[in-house]
């Protein structure tokens, strides 16, 4: 095990996640984290560049990492995990291995987890996949999102959804500043009382499905937090730079806002947040913007290398206390 990158926020570590999470290193560091997010390899059916497992490997794999991630959070800590789909080889199939692997995760006998609730983030800009039967056989749609598993040791983890609330839309802008609406009983039998919403609360309270560009282009998208969610990292510092440098970037790269929404909610400044898969370390990057303490590993050093490169972002002029594990 390799310190390969230190900053006064956070430690990048180097190999495998289960090696490092039960080091000597790591003892005093359990039952300290706040909030574990990552986005692990996916199951899929053909090796990628990034690695990855296959079948009932990964599934064992996956399950094993329930307790080691359990014993490292705070008794009202989270986990949220961005599992993608697969889809089985050479059928036009969707496969039941990322499902099966997160009912694996969460009902773990050792890890006393359970499942808090389910996240969608929908990017229309991604390619047609599986492209065999979506762009050639014609005979499937576009997948086009991924879904985020919020897990916990408690029924009532930390959260505050408060602190990611959206803009109001116009329409509420204009009810608040009138005071004027329908109440009494909707067809749903819901009943609307009269003042039920004139209490401005600075925004309205986030949705679990998470646009990366609008569905909907006349309609302004209501971002929860600082980040922005549109999907312009060909445009960012991180990208830009790997492209002046020469370098090709991790090719599983997450949108800033996600680790960025989840870290706003679920945690305070001075919280640990750690990623084991963390790649070019974007959890890394948001939790230092939000004066949040971060924990980075993974197997490959060549991503830890592009980490430095995040933190030499000029947006980021956060100054914490060093920290140590």
């Amino acid at each position: 095990m390799a310190i390969l990158q230190k900053k006064k926020s956070g430690r990048y570590y180097v190999g495998k996640a289960e090696t490092i999470l039960t080091s000597p290193s790591f003892l005093k560091l359990k039952g300290k984290i706040q909030l574990i997010f990552t986005s692990p390899p996916f199951p899929l059916n053909s090796k990628k560049s990034y690695g990855n497992m296959l079948g009932n490997e990964y599934l064992q794999w996956f399950s094993s990492l329930a307790p080691l991630f359990s014993e490292m959070l705070t008794e009202d800590g989270s986990i949220v995990i961005e599992l993608g789909n697969s889809w089985e080889s050479q059928r036009p199939v969707q496969s039941l291995l990322p499902l099966q692997s997160l009912m694996s995760f969460v009902s773990h006998p050792d890890a006393n987890l359970r499942l808090i609730q389910e996240f969608v983030c929908y990017n229309p800009s991604r390619l047609p996949s599986p492209a065999n039967w979506v762009t050639v056989e014609r005979i499937r749609t576009v997948d086009s999102y991924t879904r985020l598993w919020w897990m916990a040791k408690t029924d009532s983890p930390k959260a505050d959804n408060s602190k990611v609330l959206r803009p109001y839309s116009e329409r509420m802008k204009y009810l608040l500043k009138t005071g004027n609406y329908n109440s009494g009983k909707r067809p749903s039998e819901h009943k609307i009382g009269e003042t039920s919403f004139l209490r401005d609360c600075g925004g309205s309270i986030a949705h679990n499905l998470l646009e990366l560009e609008p569905m909907d282009f006349n309609r302004k998208v209501r971002l929860p937090n600082a980040f922005s969610f549109s999907n312009t990292n060909s445009r960012d510092f991180f990208a830009k730079t790997c492209k002046e440098r020469n370098v090709t970037p991790h090719p599983a790269r997450m949108p800033m806002g996600l680790p960025a929404f989840f870290i706003e909610f679920l945690t305070d400044p001075g919280d640990w947040v750690l990623d084991p898969f963390a790649g070019s370390n974007t959890t890394g990057y948001a939790a230092a913007r939000l004066e949040r303490k971060w924990l980075a590993i993974d197997a490959e050093k060549k991503y830890v290398e592009q980490s430095k490169i995040r933190f030499e972002d000029p947006v980021l002029t956060i100054e914490t206390k060093e920290t140590s594990c």
